[in-house]
């Protein structure tokens, strides 16, 4: 038995995307969940175990900047991605997630049926009542802030949340670096960054 995250998630308004949008998107974050067990199903869900809980809120906040980017004809997002954390022990080996068990899955799974009644996009939820409050606030916090995102916002904290600094955004982009500058401040990149730290200052007192 060990400990992990579970995350349990799906493609929101998948079917505002055209063909080619669904495709990068999908390749994407494929791209993102490259170095974890992951799996899509029904064609927009999917869950993904990732062994350092300590990743999952930035894996997850890469994802949704990923989806919230793609915009061809205006600013507003087309599509959003609906996740939840579930933090826990994990039955291990996890040789194949829609036979795996453990409590992670267990949260992770009962939290996402929830949020459908509540209309969050992110919930974080573990086995410890007391580290959950403060969970709870990094997810409402963040998810708040993902809500107000525009397209061009999206775009610059994906390449940040990708670990690239604003002169290899502004080149990924194709875009002058004050320009990434002014969208970084504008999205709250520092106070979600900081939200990352808090997320992972959490996960301490777990462990």
């Amino acid at each position: 038995m060990a400990s992990g995250a579970i995350v349990t998630g799906d493609i929101v308004n998948s079917t505002r995307l055209k063909k080619p949008e669904e495709k990068k998107l999908l390749n994407t974050l494929s791209s993102v969940l490259k170095p974890y067990q992951y799996m899509f199903y029904r064609g927009d869900s999917f869950q993904v175990y990732i062994a350092d809980t300590k990743d999952a809120l930035k894996i997850v906040l890469q994802m949704r900047a990923a989806a919230k980017r793609l915009s061809p004809e205006s600013s507003l997002p087309l599509a959003d991605i609906r996740t939840s954390i579930g933090i826990g022990s994990i039955t291990k080996p996890v040789r194949n997630l829609e036979t795996a068990t453990g409590e992670a899955f267990l949260l992770s799974g009962r939290a996402f049926d929830e949020m459908s009644k509540t209309g969050k996009r992110l919930v974080i939820q573990s086995n410890n009542d007391s580290i959950n409050l403060g969970l709870k606030v990094v997810a409402n916090y963040a998810d708040s802030l993902f809500a107000l995102l525009t397209s061009k916002q999206a775009a610059v904290l994906f390449e940040l949340l990708m670990e690239r600094n604003q002169k290899e955004a502004a080149k990924a982009l194709k875009k002058s670096q004050p320009t990434i500058n002014k969208h970084a401040q504008s999205a709250k990149w520092p106070e979600i960054n900081n939200l990352i730290e808090d997320y992972k200052l959490f996960i301490n007192e777990l462990q």
